[in-house]
C-alpha cells in the first residue's frame, strides 16, 4: 500500500486563499471559536492520526476482512485500538453543539477531517463517518428528549449510527419499502422488517449501534408517501443514558464484498425491534434527505480521497520507476533508462489524478462553506436562509457525489495503469484503491439516481433550470474581469462564459424536448451530469488558477513559487485536456432517445 500524506499545503491553500476561510467564519455565530490558530492544530493533529494510525491499517483491513460469527461482527486488528483513539482524540465531536458534548466547530471541520480519514483508510472511515448523518437528523427532527438521551453518546463517537433504508426487494425505489412500525401504545414502536446494504450495520467498535430507520404504519398510504422515519437502538436505552437489554435487532450475515472489506455490510432483521418515531409520521423520506444529503456528500469526499490515495502512489513509482528513453532524447543519461514522469502519457495520466483531486478538492471545499452557513442558520431558527441555502447545496449534493465519484474512480485506474503489471498485484496496494473506490458510484444513489435527482427533480421541476442560471451567473461574474487578458487567465475566463451559456443553452433544450418526450430526462441525465461537472469544475479550476497567479505577482503567497507555478499548469491541463469532454456529454444528452427505446425487449433475449 503506498504511503498517504495528508496533502495539508493544497488544503490551506484552498482554505486561507482561495475561499477565505478565516473570514468566512468570523461570520458565523460562535465562529471565533474557530480562529486559524485553532483550525491549523486540529489539521496537524488529524493528519498525524490519520497518518500514524489509520493509513497503516489499511491494507491490514483489506487482507483480514471482517469475520461474522453467530450473528457478531469482528473488526480487523488495529480498528478497535484506532476507534479508541479516535474517541479520544474528540474527532467525532468536532462540529456538533457544546450542549450535546460537541467542539461547536463549523460543519465545514468534519469534511475537512473526513477526507483525510478517508484517503488514509476508507473502510475504517466509514464506521463513525454515518454517525454523522444520524446526528444532524436527530437534531433536526427529534425530541427534547430523544436528543438528550441519545446525542451526547453519538456526538463523542462513543455510540455510532446507521440509516436503514433498502430491503431485498427494492433499492433505490423506496415506494416499495415494507418494513412494519406497529404502535405499542406508550409512545414507542415495533419495527418489524429486513434491511440489507446496512454499512457498519454490526461491529465491536462501541458498545451500542443506533439504527435510523424508514417503515410504514398500519394505516399509511402506499407508496413514498407512506413513510415514517424510527429511531432503533441495537441495546435499548434507560432513561438515564443507560445501556438496558439487548433490542430485536439481529444480524443476520454481512456481505463479501469486492472492496472495502475491513467494513461490515450487514443484513439486519428487526423482529418486533422496539423504537421511536422521529419527525411526523408518513414524513419520513422528508427527514431521511437530511441524512442522505449529509452522506451523498461524504461519499463524493471519496471521490477526492482515492483521487488523492491514487495519485500519491502513482507519482512516487513514476519518479523512481526507470523505463526505456524519452522521446525527445535521454533526461537522466547517468541511469540506465529515463524515469517514467519523463514519459508524456504517463504525465497525462498523473495530470488527470492531479487535475481531478485537486479540482474536486475545491468542488467540496465550497459547497462545505455553504453547509456552515446553513447550520449557522439552523441554530439561528431563521428558516428562509435556511431553505434557500438547502436549495444551493441541493444542486451541488448530485453533482459532487455522481461526478467526483466517477471521477475518483477514473483516477483510480489510472494509477493501475502507470504501474503496468505491478498495478495488478497486491503488493503494491493500488488494485485496492481501485476495489474500494468501485462501490462509491454505487451507494447513497448511483451515478444514475444522482443525474435523474440533478435532472429531472432539480434543474426541471423544482426550478425550471433557475439553479444552473444562478450557478452560471456566478462563474460569468468571477470571468468578466479577466475577458479582455492576455495570457492563461485570459483564455480561461472566456472558455468559462462560453461553457456558462453552453449549460444554459443545453438546459433549455432538454426542458423543452422533455415536454414532447417523456423518456428525454431518463435518456439524458447521466451525460447532464457529467457535463455539469466538468463545467463546474473548470470554474473552480479558475478560481484557483486565479488566485496563484495574482499571489505569484505579488509575492504575498503563503506557499512556494513552485506549488503556485504546479497550480497554474495544472489549471492549463484542466482546460485543454479535460473540459473538452463536456461537449461529447453534452451532444450525446441531445441525442435521440429512440436510440435508446425503439429495440423490442425481446431483442435483448440471447439465444
Amino acid at each position: 500500500m503506498p504511503d498517504y500524506r495528508v496533502p495539508l499545503r493544497d488544503m490551506r491553500f484552498l482554505m486561507n486563499e482561495v475561499f477565505d476561510y478565516p473570514s468566512h467564519y468570523r461570520d458565523l455565530a460562535g465562529g471565533e471559536e474557530a480562529s486559524p490558530e485553532v483550525i491549523d492544530a486540529i489539521l496537524e493533529a488529524a493528519a498525524d492520526y490519520c497518518e500514524q494510525v489509520l493509513a497503516p491499517l489499511n491494507a491490514v483491513g483489506d487482507r483480514e476482512g471482517c469475520v461474522f460469527e453467530q450473528g457478531q461482527v469482528r473488526t480487523p486488528s488495529g480498528f478497535r485500538e484506532a476507534y479508541r483513539q479516535f474517541i479520544d482524540g474528540g474527532w467525532q465531536s468536532l462540529s456538533f453543539p457544546q450542549e450535546y458534548g460537541g467542539q461547536g466547530l463549523p460543519m465545514s471541520m468534519n469534511l475537512l477531517k473526513t477526507e483525510m480519514m478517508g484517503a488514509a483508510n476508507w473502510a475504517f472511515a466509514m464506521y463513525p463517518g454515518l454517525s454523522v448523518g444520524c446526528i444532524a437528523t436527530l437534531m433536526q427532527y427529534g425530541s427534547d428528549a430523544v436528543k438528550q438521551r441519545y446525542l451526547p453518546s453519538l456526538v463523542s463517537g462513543r455510540w455510532t449510527g446507521t440509516m436503514c433504508l433498502t430491503e431485498p426487494q427494492c433499492g433505490s425505489d423506496l415506494g416499495q419499502v415494507r418494513s412494519r412500525a406497529v404502535p405499542l401504545g406508550d409512545g414507542r414502536f415495533a419495527i418489524s422488517g429486513t434491511k440489507i446494504f446496512i454499512s457498519s450495520g454490526e461491529h465491536d467498535l462501541t458498545d451500542n449501534i443506533i439504527h435510523i430507520v424508514l417503515a410504514r404504519l398500519p394505516d399509511a398510504p402506499r407508496g413514498t408517501r407512506g413513510i415514517s422515519l424510527f429511531l432503533v437502538p441495537k441495546v435499548r436505552v434507560n432513561d438515564d443514558g443507560s445501556l438496558g437489554e439487548r433490542n430485536s435487532v439481529i444480524c443476520g450475515s454481512i456481505e463479501h464484498k469486492m472492496g472495502i472489506a475491513a467494513s461490515a455490510t450487514a443484513l439486519l432483521n428487526f423482529e418486533g425491534a422496539e423504537g421511536l418515531l422521529i419527525g411526523e409520521p408518513n414524513k419520513g423520506l422528508e427527514a431521511m434527505f437530511t441524512f442522505m444529503n449529509t452522506a451523498r456528500i461524504g461519499t463524493a469526499i471519496q471521490g477526492v480521497a482515492h483521487a488523492e490515495q491514487s495519485f500519491q502512489g502513482a507519482l512516487a513509482y513514476a519518479q523512481n520507476r526507470r523505463s526505456m528513453r524519452a522521446l525527445s532524447g535521454a533526461k537522466e543519461p547517468e541511469q540506465v533508462a529515463d524515469a517514467l514522469i519523463w514519459h508524456p502519457d504517463v504525465r497525462r495520466m498523473l495530470l488527470t489524478q492531479k487535475s481531478i483531486a485537486e479540482g474536486g478538492r475545491a468542488m467540496v471545499y465550497a459547497a462545505a462553506q455553504i453547509a456552515d452557513r446553513m447550520f449557522d442558520a439552523s441554530r439561528a431558527g431563521d428558516a428562509a436562509t435556511q431553505k434557500r441555502l438547502d436549495e444551493e447545496l441541493g444542486f451541488y449534493t448530485p453533482i459532487l457525489k455522481g461526478f467526483l465519484t466517477e471521477l475518483g474512480l477514473e483516477a483510480a485506474q489510472l494509477g493501475v495503469q502507470i504501474y503496468g503489471g505491478h498495478g495488478y498485484i497486491r503488493e503494491h496496494g493500488m488494485e485496492q484503491i481501485v476495489r474500494d473506490a468501485r462501490v462509491a458510484t454505487l451507494y447513497e444513489g448511483t451515478t444514475g439516481i444522482q443525474a435523474l435527482d440533478l435532472l429531472g427533480r432539480k434543474v426541471l421541476l423544482a426550478t425550471r433550470g433557475a439553479c444552473v442560471r444562478d450557478f452560471t451567473r456566478e462563474m460569468m461574474t468571477q470571468a468578466r474581469p479577466h475577458l479582455l487578458g492576455r495570457g492563461a487567465a485570459g483564455r480561461q475566463s472566456r472558455e468559462l462564459v462560453k461553457r456558462a451559456l453552453q449549460w444554459n443553452w443545453l438546459t433549455l433544450r432538454l426542458m423543452l424536448r422533455a415536454k414532447a418526450d417523456r423518456e428525454t430526462v431518463g435518456a439524458a441525465s447521466v451525460d447532464y451530469l457529467m457535463a455539469s461537472g466538468y463545467i463546474m469544475m473548470a470554474h473552480f479550476w479558475a478560481l484557483q488558477a486565479r488566485c496563484a497567479e495574482r499571489l505569484l505577482g505579488s509575492g504575498s503567497g503563503q506557499q512556494p513559487r513552485a506549488f503556485y507555478q504546479a497550480k497554474l499548469d495544472c489549471a492549463e491541463f484542466y482546460f485543454e485536456r479535460l473540459l473538452p469532454r463536456a461537449d461529447a456529454h453534452v451532444r450525446t444528452a441531445l441525442a435521440p432517445t429512440h436510440t435508446l427505446m425503439k429495440m423490442d425487449r425481446e431483442c435483448f433475449r440471447i439465444d
